[in-house]
């Protein structure tokens, strides 16, 4: 039985911060554009794994959307792409020298926001064809 309201409340949290991920675009704040991205595909994979009776912890995107069945190769490299953008944007312990913000670009924002964005849109349409009476893939 799929829980709606659990659902609802995670993907209502992915796409808030994938809100605040544009506004630190737009402010200059790429690392964390780029970090808040990650959390926003994290959500959103957990609002389908939630949904579906099946929660998941942790933070590995690569990991988690093996849980939603069968995923498409873009949707695939969106979540690998975004895993590097978990850790390194906020600790200045991740970097030799200098602070996280000194090592994102205004392009690097723009496509995490872009895999972000893709990753929320096929979750949801996967959550739309479950509730239509479709059979999860992961189910078998």
């Amino acid at each position: 039985m799929l829980d709606e309201d659990e659902f609802r409340r995670w993907i209502k949290s992915a796409r808030h911060t994938l809100s605040s991920a544009r506004r630190d675009l737009s402010a200059g704040d790429f690392n964390w554009s780029c970090f808040k991205a990650q959390q926003a595909a994290e959500c959103a994979i957990k609002a389908f794994l939630w949904g579906i009776g099946k929660p998941e912890y942790g933070h590995a995107l690569t990991r988690l959307v093996q849980g939603v069945g069968d995923i498409p190769d873009d949707i695939y490299e969106a979540c690998a792409r975004l895993d590097k953008y978990y850790t390194a944007p906020r600790y200045a312990d991740m970097w030799s020298e200098g602070s996280p913000h000194e090592y994102y670009t205004r392009k690097e924002a723009e496509e995490a926001i872009y895999y972000a964005e893709l990753i929320i849109n096929f979750i949801e349409d996967r959550w739309k064809f479950l509730k239509k009476g479709g059979k999860n893939v992961s189910e078998g």
